[in-house]
């Protein structure tokens, strides 16, 4: 019961950290679906992040590229799953290679279904050029909230329920 309140914050702040006005990419996505595949055991657990995706997704608007930015963060949540100690160093280098992989991905996306680039190698590697300034962001983002999902679940979970209930209704 108390990690399933713990998880349920965890999206409802990821939900409302799209909602809210930030920085073009730097979202909790990316990191709810690698904190989801660290931390929730059930083989559904990818219901977690998507659901995150599809409640904001309603109010922020779908595109031609959903299938590749829902794909990109099912892969997240399977890179989440093979990290069985998530210290320093495995989750930085799990949360740069899921910055990655969102970024070529999605960016191939943009490439393949949108019709800003031209269909050949030059229109990609063009389409990937145009993307880097967002990659930035990106890479601040995910690193922000999976630090922040991963360090805080864990200051959490030391606390007992009522000490942290009454920490997090103070604010």
């Amino acid at each position: 019961m108390r990690k399933t309140i713990y998880y349920l914050l965890i999206i409802l702040l990821a939900v409302i950290s799209r909602l809210i006005p930030h920085p073009p990419n730097f979202t909790p996505i990316a990191a709810l679906a690698l904190f989801s595949g660290s931390h929730f055991k059930n083989k559904f657990s990818f219901v977690i992040p998507l659901g995150a995706m599809i409640v904001s997704d309603v109010f922020l608007g779908f595109h031609s590229i959903m299938f590749f930015v829902y794909l990109s963060f099912f892969l997240i949540f399977l890179i989440g799953r093979l990290l069985k100690k998530p210290g320093f160093i495995n989750l930085f280098s799990a949360t740069i290679g899921s910055s990655i992989l969102f970024f070529v991905l999605t960016n191939f996306g943009v490439w393949l279904v949108g019709g800003f680039y031209q269909k050949n190698l030059s229109g990609l590697i063009n389409c990937y050029w145009m993307a880097v300034p967002f990659f930035r962001n990106t890479i601040l983002g995910d690193l922000f909230y999976t630090f922040s999902f991963f360090y805080g679940f864990s200051f959490f979970e030391r606390l007992s329920f009522k000490k942290a209930t009454r920490f997090i209704f103070k604010f």
